[in-house]
């Protein structure tokens, strides 16, 4: 369980580094044993050869009618402690030149080297315990012609188990390599579980709700790119999502504060309405002028809540976006010289229209109460005797007048809500504060933004469409 417990400890950039570690000493390891094996078994083979070259000396001599025992004697002489031996096709042994051990009278056909000789042509048994002097020899032996098998061997000595001996430097320069390989594995193993470190750092933090940038740092590879594709959609995703939060909470808060500018906006008007009905009520002998001052003011001021209300309604429905209100084909000049010939029935400034023939995909209702609040703020406020509309083929338009224009710390809030430069004139021409709001909004819808100056006189310039 501890053990268990400290390997699920790692991280993961040691987990990666420890599994290639096993596997990479796990194929040093095979192949140095398979390389140990073979290079043993290709010196054995070697040994093999040059007994089988004495074998094959001694059978040539045989065939040419030597006797064996001064055969034996003349190669044997030069290799100290050489043992010749010739086993007939029986298994017996005929001859053997070790005459310091009693002669084998054991069945010979049963040993390793023979039964290969026999099947084979020849065989070779690398260290095999002797039973007549009880020692280890090196055996090599040859099929002759007739079935006798001529044998020779030399003892296993410290000399010739040397020799059999692997070359151990090999040995070293594998290990040395297979040190060499690790400490790159390492660097390896490193880079590719960056990637998944940062990633399992990233999902730690976005788990907690930390701030997550799109610089996120990760290796140049396959497994990096799609760590960074990975945090770049979860960065735009969350961007989008606080964008929608703070679109929502914009309009939580732009509702709140439309209702209270309303309820304040409201009180006037029905506060005026109350008095001059309670008046009216109170006093049914009040003179006929004075009930007709009162009466007119009863009118006035419910004028003022229609518009208020209606101007309410308008920008609540632009509230709601763009995709809920419905649009279609509209001739711009149309609305303008429609929307221009029933203000001059209201002044006595000079309206002038220049705007050529242009069809848009827009609301014809809202692109109507976009004009009409632009001249009807020129013409209570503006204090001029011209207002120019010039729209061309582009549908982009200004609305100016020659008037006094305003201050200009005044130019970037006139947009707002409820924002009035003088509250007491607005309200006394009948103004809702809601007018501007009402065409910054309408031009949004069409997809165009609006711009304020002053030039001799105010001018506003927007496109309608996008």
């Amino acid at each position: 369980m501890v053990m268990a417990g400290k390997i699920k400890a790692l991280s993961f950039h040691h987990k990666v580094f420890f599994a290639l570690l096993a596997l990479c000493w796990a194929l040093v390891m095979a192949f140095l044993l398979f390389q140990y094996h073979r290079e043993k078994t290709f010196r054995s083979e070697l040994m093999n050869m040059e007994l089988q070259m004495h074998n094959d000396r001694i059978a040539d001599d045989l065939r040419n009618g030597e006797d064996i025992a001064s055969v034996a004697q003349r190669i044997a002489t030069p290799i100290p402690n050489l043992r010749i031996t010739l086993i007939d096709k029986s298994g017996n042994v005929v001859f053997d030149n070790n005459d310091r051990t009693p002669f084998p009278q054991t069945n010979h056909n049963n040993r390793p080297e023979i039964r290969q000789a026999r099947s084979h042509g020849s065989g070779y048994t690398v260290d095999r315990h002797s039973q007549s002097d009880n020692a280890d020899y090196f055996y090599s032996a040859t099929l002759l012609p007739g079935g006798c098998v001529i044998r020779s061997a030399v003892p296993y000595d410290n000399i010739l188990r040397d020799f059999l001996k692997a070359d151990r430097s090999f040995i070293w320069i594998m290990v040395a390599v297979t040190i060499l390989v690790s400490i790159a594995g390492y660097f390896i193993a490193r880079r590719i579980s960056t990637s998944i470190s940062n990633l399992n750092h990233f999902a730690q933090k976005a788990g907690r709700g930390e701030k997550i940038y799109e610089d996120w740092a990760f290796p140049h590879d396959e497994l990096g790119e799609i760590a960074a594709n990975i945090v770049r959609l979860y960065v735009q995703r969350d961007q989008k999502h606080q964008e929608a939060i703070m679109q929502e909470r914009d309009k939580i808060r732009i509702k709140k504060q439309l209702t209270n500018n309303i309820n304040h906006e409201l009180k006037t008007p029905v506060a005026s309405i109350k008095i001059c009905a309670e008046l009216l009520r109170d006093h049914p002998g009040l003179p006929v002028d004075k009930r007709a001052e009162f009466i007119n003011r009863i009118c006035e001021n419910s004028d003022r809540l229609v518009a208020l209300l209606d101007d309410v309604a308008s920008i609540t429905r632009m509230d709601d976006g763009a995709t809920v209100i419905p649009k279609d084909k509209v001739n711009l000049r149309e609305v303008v010289e429609h929307v221009a010939a029933s203000s001059r029935l209201h002044t006595d400034m000079q309206i002038s229209v220049n705007v050529a023939d242009v069809v848009v995909d827009g609301n014809k209702g809202l692109l109507e109460s976009l004009f009409r609040n632009l001249l009807d703020n020129a013409i209570a406020y503006s204090g001029g005797s011209e207002i120019n509309i010039y729209g061309d083929e582009n549908a982009n338009f200004s609305v100016s007048d020659n008037g006094c224009g305003i201050p200009e710390e005044h130019l970037p809030h006139i947009f707002e809500r409820f924002y009035r430069i003088d509250k007491g004139r607005s309200r006394e021409k009948g103004g809702t504060g809601l007018g501007l709001a009402i065409v910054k909004n309408a031009v949004a819808i069409h997809g165009g933004s609006i711009t304020v100056r002053n030039d001799d006189g105010l001018r506003f310039d927007f496109n309608l469409r996008g």
